[in-house]
């Protein structure tokens, strides 16, 4: 794999961050943000690898959110260059998108975050203009099921049109590498499982899921008439720290630490196939280090687990029992996602290592700290 954008991101040999809470703690910017860093550092996606690392520019688009800012903090500690490209919109509360990029920041890696909408082309282009960039990973979307049922117009013009605007802005600048976040949703109803990358996927049941399968197609209509390489990743429930707060995990380990209801949807059957960030954050980075010429992944856990038994595990954690508030069903829900990873496993190398009793706890030490 030779040339600017075909140049691979191995993985690097890390130092203990600023050699440990003492570097922290003469951090300039004082006291308050050493402890940031440091509980940043405790929950981090850094992994120690020997290996030699070809230094890349790469653009995160939604680098400020959960996954990217996961991501980023990978990329960085690999020591390439990451420029985050997020609107920081108000789908939730804007201020912990702006903590994630302080914690991005003060690690003092090369690191540039542009206050940027994928909608607007001319944003994008200035972006590229700018920075000579090797590969783009496009996290940025408007997330999740049922907000997309309240407003279908929005969800397409940010994820589809957005995406457009940032696959002709690549084009133009002769980005040919780029790795696009999809989702386990564009499955719907599947009779067959667990979900694999070769089941037919035409009966979305959600203008979300609608969305990333547009955000498949054109994926593969740039690479077929442009010659892109690209990968789609099919994430499957992604949890763990810097969660959003829509979601949930979190909202529910909120919720029970408040003695409030939590509200299930249906008898507590529907299944998920749950994936710690970490492993998440494996799959996409594999997808840097190859080329597929176009490929799509799942990457879950391949392993389901019932919202009863999420529940249970979450009052474990935290040492509270959940008040179960029972509704009906939602529009637009599955019943179960199930990620066949064969493929992910073969190709990517990908090997999901924390399993959902191990990973409740980490995400709940997380969380109480934030409180």
């Amino acid at each position: 794999m030779a040339g600017r954008h075909g140049r691979a991101l191995w993985p690097v040999v890390l130092a203990m961050y600023a050699a440990g809470s003492g570097g922290l703690a003469t951090h300039p910017r004082g006291g308050a943000q050493a402890g940031l860093v440091a509980r940043a550092i405790r929950h981090s996606t850094f992994v120690l690898h020997a290996a030699t690392v070809a230094a890349m520019n790469v653009l995160v688009t939604g680098g400020a959110g959960f996954i990217g800012s996961h991501v980023c903090e990978r990329l960085l500690g690999a020591g390439h260059a990451v420029w985050a490209f997020d609107d920081l919109n108000n789908f939730y509360d804007p201020a912990i998108k702006e903590r994630n990029v302080e914690v991005l920041r003060a690690l003092g890696k090369k690191f540039t975050f542009v206050h940027g909408d994928l909608t607007n082309r001319a944003a994008l282009d200035a972006l590229f203009g700018g920075a000579k960039l090797d590969q783009v990973i496009h996290l940025a979307a408007r997330a999740g099921v049922r907000p997309s049922l309240q407003d279908p117009a929005l969800y397409q013009r940010v994820n589809v049109e957005g995406t457009v605007h940032l696959l002709e802005a690549a084009r133009a600048r002769g980005v040919k590498k780029i790795t696009i976040a999809s989702s386990s949703s564009v499955y719907g109803v599947n009779a067959k499982v667990p979900f694999s990358e070769a089941d037919p996927i035409f009966s979305a049941i959600s203008p979300y899921a609608a969305s990333k399968l547009a955000c498949e197609a054109l994926g593969h209509v740039y690479h077929h008439i442009y010659g892109m390489d690209v990968a789609m990743l099919r994430f499957f429930t992604v949890y763990g720290p810097r969660q959003r707060p829509d979601l949930a995990i979190y909202k529910f380990a909120r919720l029970i630490t408040a003695g409030k209801p939590i509200p299930v949807f249906g008898d507590g059957s529907a299944a998920r196939d749950y994936t710690y960030v970490t492993d998440t954050v494996d799959g996409v980075i594999a997808c840097t280090q190859r080329e597929f010429g176009f490929e799509i992944f799942n990457l879950g856990e391949s392993q389901t687990v019932a919202l009863h038994e999420l529940i249970a595990l979450l009052e474990k954690s935290l040492g509270q029992k959940a008040i179960i508030d029972r509704q009906p069903l939602q529009p637009g829900d599955v019943p179960i996602t199930f990620a066949n990873i064969d493929k992910a496993r073969a190709r990517l190398g990908y090997n999901p290592r924390v399993k959902i009793a191990e990973g409740i706890p980490k995400f709940v030490e997380w969380f109480l700290q934030q409180r």
